[in-house]
């Protein structure tokens, strides 16, 4: 029986999900035979990885913990298989402005933005800085931390006075925050997967629609807040950019094995690359069961099929 250590939790604002994706998938594992045992990133994960030795370690760690990279550079040490970016992958994906580059250099559309440090807003004077940023890039903006997860710290900023209160906010997230211009069209997420021969398959686009405002960490985790569709209600051929873009993001951001890409495709139907997921949430409430279950595929088959592929791909 293959054992799979599955990592939640983790001293991070996003701890409570983190919890909830590791139930998820730990239930979806078991009902596919699996032996699974759950574990926080505290001192004892260590002493339990040498005594239980897993065959698979799952992080569904959310915030820096288990995004940053550095829990997957110990785990490379430790010669433990795991789902999910390396290390030097994670990174990539983990900070947004690096993200945004990388996935522009690659062709991908992106909203014009700027990332701000804390110091720097407070040195060169708060006023100057929101007017320069407002007067260059335009209203609205969004604001969010330049390294965080679950749109926790995220704002819509229509004037310089809410750009400054959005600005304090994501600080209390991230010394650095992103702020970019707000591209008005449909907001979607791309599941990427990549199958048993190599080969990436991009799932179909979700739709994301809050019930009012901006889709938060209130409207992504609470149920009813928001309404998807799987597919998207695109045109065929916007759908069809929006799982290119997701395929550019997951291979330039050196992803493996599964990965999220959210992208705002506007009215003529180009996608804007806004992020990619290091560990996406699972959730009953989350994207990637959300568009599983749109393509037709049972996430619990899908985990499983995950789980033995890196293990075989580990022992071969």
């Amino acid at each position: 029986m293959t054992t799979v250590l599955v990592l939640s939790g983790g001293l991070s604002h996003e701890r409570e999900v983190s919890v909830r994706s590791g139930r998820r998938l730990g239930e979806a594992l078991r009902s596919k035979g699996f032996q699974v045992h759950h574990a926080d990133l505290d001192r004892g994960l260590l002493p339990l990885i040498d005594s239980l030795r897993p065959d698979l370690v799952w992080p569904t760690l959310h915030g820096s913990p288990g995004e940053n990279g550095s829990l997957r550079d110990v785990l490379d040490h430790l010669r433990v298989p795991y789902v999910g970016p390396c290390g030097p992958g994670a990174r990539l994906a983990w900070d947004k402005p690096v993200a945004k580059a990388l996935v522009a250099r690659a062709g991908v559309a992106t909203p014009a933005h700027v990332a701000v440090a804390h110091s720097t807003f407070r040195q060169l004077g708060a006023g100057s800085v929101l007017e320069r940023i407002t007067a260059d890039l335009g209203l609205p903006l969004a604001v969010k931390p330049a390294r965080g997860g679950s749109a926790l710290g995220l704002h819509l900023a229509t004037t310089s006075l809410e750009l400054g209160a959005a600005l304090v906010d994501a600080y209390a997230y991230d010394d650095l925050a992103l702020v970019e211009h707000v591209v008005t069209g449909t907001e979607v997420s791309v599941t990427v997967l990549e199958e048993a021969d190599g080969a990436r398959r991009a799932l179909a686009p979700v739709e994301i629609c809050p019930v009012d405002g901006i889709f938060d960490y209130d409207h992504m985790y609470t149920a009813g807040e928001t309404e998807y569709f799987a597919p998207a209600r695109l045109a065929a051929d916007a759908l069809e950019a929006a799982r290119e873009a997701a395929l550019t993001a997951h291979e330039v951001l050196d992803h493996r094995h599964l990965s999220r890409t959210d992208l705002i495709v506007d009215e003529a139907g180009v996608p804007w690359f806004l992020e990619c997921s290091v560990s996406p949430g699972l959730t009953e409430t989350s994207q990637v069961p959300i568009a599983l279950a749109g393509t037709g595929l049972r996430p619990a088959d899908v985990y499983a099929e995950i789980a033995e592929r890196v293990v075989a791909q580990h022992d071969a």
